[in-house]
């Protein structure tokens, strides 16, 4: 499998999925390369990634362009605790108020428009920049974090008692659908997975293999995130509890719910079908 290129997001989340891989106890002939996920996307559009997990936004985008992998997301059965709204005033106060968004985040940014619209009725101004929570906070009356900046900020909030408010917005997500929220899949390029299925078939065999030996490791995981992050102990052990990385048909259910707001809202042109490998094509 020499030569693929495969993408990792360097968020606590994707762990894992690839911990056994960086450990060396699920072997894989690949370079692996990390970012954010509005990069990797990027490098994946451009055709410099084979394989790489993708905001779900933008495969809505692009889904004639690639493969979803099978048994694979970052997704979250209601709360989510890292993806963050952080307010000045509750969020049934920011009518007309400017929202600062990171520019790490794409699926957020949809779900964000998405809740004001539909659930809260409101409009918002949105201005994205540099994910630097007290910059942002200090210009807008609100700001979107994902990952492990907004984990970081929320536990600010709490430690240094500042004044904002913080909703989840897996947990406003499953309040207004009853759905899960899907932030991300693994995705192939059609391309290089029409000429090397077997290449895909044995990277979905190390994936699978991958995952159930990090959550068979979850302890030394965490340990690992508190040693690196600094955020107590119990709020890792938290997240990892409510953190999900599969991907069956109820995971597929909810993510066409987000596709059909985001189609109502105008922030993707049509209606998307999932294009599952091994479903038909592999």
């Amino acid at each position: 499998m020499s030569g693929l290129r495969l993408g990792q997001v360097d968020y606590i989340n994707y762990l894992p999925v690839y911990y056994a891989l960086e450990e060396g106890l699920v072997p894989l002939e690949a370079k692996l390369h990390k970012g954010l996920p509005t990069q990797l996307n990027k490098l994946f559009l451009s055709g410099k990634l084979e394989i790489t997990p993708i905001s779900t936004i933008e495969y809505a985008r692009n889904a004639d362009f690639c493969y979803i992998l099978p048994d694979l997301s970052i997704s979250a059965d209601g709360r989510a605790a890292s993806v963050l709204l952080f307010s000045k005033m509750p969020v049934t106060e920011l009518d007309g108020k400017e929202i600062y968004l990171t520019k790490s985040a794409a699926t957020s940014v949809t779900l964000l428009k998405v809740l004001f619209e539909h659930y809260y009725h409101m409009e918002v101004r949105y201005k994205t920049t540099t994910p630097d929570f007290d910059a942002m906070m200090s210009k807008a009356d609100g700001a979107l974090l994902i990952g492990d900046q907004a984990m970081i900020a929320h536990q600010r909030v709490k430690d240094e008692g500042l004044p904002y408010q913080v909703t989840d917005l897996g947990a406003a997500w499953k309040h207004f659908t009853g759905e899960k929220l899907v932030c991300a899949v693994w995705v192939v390029r059609k391309t290089y997975a029409q000429s090397y299925p077997e290449k895909v078939n044995a990277i979905v065999r190390a994936f699978s293999e991958s995952k159930k030996v990090g959550l068979e490791n979850i302890n030394a995981i965490i340990t690992g995130v508190h040693k690196k992050s600094g955020l107590p102990l119990p709020v890792i052990e938290d997240y990892f509890e409510i953190i999900r990385h599969e991907f069956d048909e109820s995971y597929q259910k909810a993510l066409l719910t987000f596709y059909d707001y985001a189609y109502k809202s105008g922030l993707i042109d049509e209606r998307v079908k999932l294009h599952v490998w091994g479903e038909g094509n592999g």
